[in-house]
């Protein structure tokens, strides 16, 4: 009887998950648009949390403590456009750092169902965690 292993173990582990989002934070703080939301985070902080619950997703150890994906962006307009930007960055990272075209399939297919609770077009789609939280909502320059 063979088992399967999962995506975190055929990835290489929380080494390799970390890797990636460290080329793919270079590329999201270099970014005009994408930094904005950005300003007041943490790097290693949010490195260190998208790791976690990805790792966790792949079946990884059980290591995240933060928000659900809904929760955590529920006030921050993020389109279509900005979220296929970051899939395109993800996707960049996931290159850049080696990892086999299948695997890198896998993980784009589990990253892209957040989606559809993560896109809002506009700040009526938003829900405040409290009542002075600011709605994030940045427009693309116009030479991006």
């Amino acid at each position: 009887m063979t088992v399967d292993r999962t995506l975190f173990d055929r990835l290489g582990g929380k080494s390799t998950l970390s890797r990636v989002h460290q080329i793919f934070y270079d590329k999201v703080y270099g970014h005009a648009w994408m930094s904005q939301y950005f300003v007041d985070k943490p790097r290693e902080t949010l490195e260190r949390q998208q790791t976690d619950f990805m790792g966790q997703l792949f079946g990884g150890p059980k290591a995240y403590a933060g928000k659900s994906p809904k929760v955590a962006h529920q006030h921050m307009v993020i389109t279509e456009e900005l979220f296929r930007l970051r899939s395109a960055f993800l996707e960049q990272s996931l290159i850049e750092a080696g990892i086999a075209e299948d695997l890198r399939q896998e993980w784009i297919a589990a990253d892209m169902t957040f989606m559809a609770i993560i896109v809002k077009e506009s700040e009526s789609q938003c829900v405040r965690a409290y009542t002075t939280q600011e709605i994030l909502n940045f427009r693309r320059p116009a030479y991006v």
